[in-house]
């Protein structure tokens, strides 16, 4: 692990002469998603060395959409598998969320799947969220996401940093994808003053095979950049709730999570 954080940390001090050019903010645009609600009482399953709370419960945000345990499960290789099904009753999303808080360090996810192909409806994001005590919806949270947001013109993959004070836009980064294969890396390094983001092609722990980065660094980080420990998310959903246009039911495997504290 202390590899790890040698290597992405050097990315910090590197040129950024790698930094894909800088796509339209499409996401600043749309409205601000309903609440992810506390969640509380469900079941839990162990991946990657972390405790998760799998959601089971009604219409509620982001989307607002459904959410279903079964569409959850940990496989005989600990990989985590999220699914967007479609029942009798409509269509039903998945998410998870870490029991422990994390604060400043390296988050890495590992994946599996096409999720550059992903239809124009379906979101699949990896981020933290507040709890009530660190504030409200639209503040604190650490995105990468990959969607459409209802237009398949628009660039899938998305880094988004939400404000640390309530009243102040949050800040994207928007960049076409086109994998090679099905796996990929993706990563934010969380400082106080500054966040790094990264996807990759592969499953990997250098910076090797470069999707795209960005490195936020605003004027003002204690306005701009959340300074408490949050959970962890990983979700699958609706945007706005509508199905996927093509009508086909939506898988994304997890192969890993990692944290590497930063010791600040």
């Amino acid at each position: 692990m202390k590899r790890i954080i040698l290597v992405i940390l050097a990315a910090f001090l590197a040129s950024c002469s790698s930094t894909p050019t800088p796509m339209p903010d499409l996401t600043a645009s749309l409205p601000v998603e309903s609440p992810t609600p506390p969640v509380t009482g469900e079941r839990i399953i162990q991946f990657s060395g972390y405790d998760w709370v799998v959601r089971d419960g009604g219409l509620s945000g982001p989307g607002p959409n459904t959410w279903s345990g079964s569409n959850v499960w940990v496989d005989e290789n600990s990989d985590l598998h999220l699914k967007i099904s479609r029942t009798e009753s409509g269509w039903t999303c998945a998410e998870v969320t870490t029991t422990e808080r994390l604060g400043f360090g390296i988050y890495q996810f590992q994946v599996i799947g096409p999720i550059d192909r992903l239809d124009a409806n379906v979101v699949f994001g990896m981020f933290n969220y507040p709890t009530e005590d660190v504030g409200p919806n639209a503040t604190n949270e650490i995105d990468i996401e990959y969607a459409h947001w209802g237009n398949p013109e628009w660039p899938i993959g998305n880094f988004t940093v939400w404000p640390a004070q309530s009243g102040v836009e949050q800040t994207s980064e928007s960049f076409p994808v086109t994998l090679n294969g099905t796996y990929t890396t993706h990563r934010f390094v969380w400082e106080s003053q500054k966040i790094l983001f990264q996807a990759l092609h592969g499953h990997r722990d250098d910076n090797e095979n470069e999707i795209a980065n960005w490195l936020y660094k605003p004027d003002e980080p204690l306005v701009h950049i959340s300074q408490q420990a949050m959970p962890v998310h990983i979700n699958l959903w609706l945007f706005q709730g509508q199905p996927p246009v093509d009508g086909n039911e939506v898988e994304v495997i997890i192969h890993s999570f990692t944290f590497a504290s930063l010791g600040k």
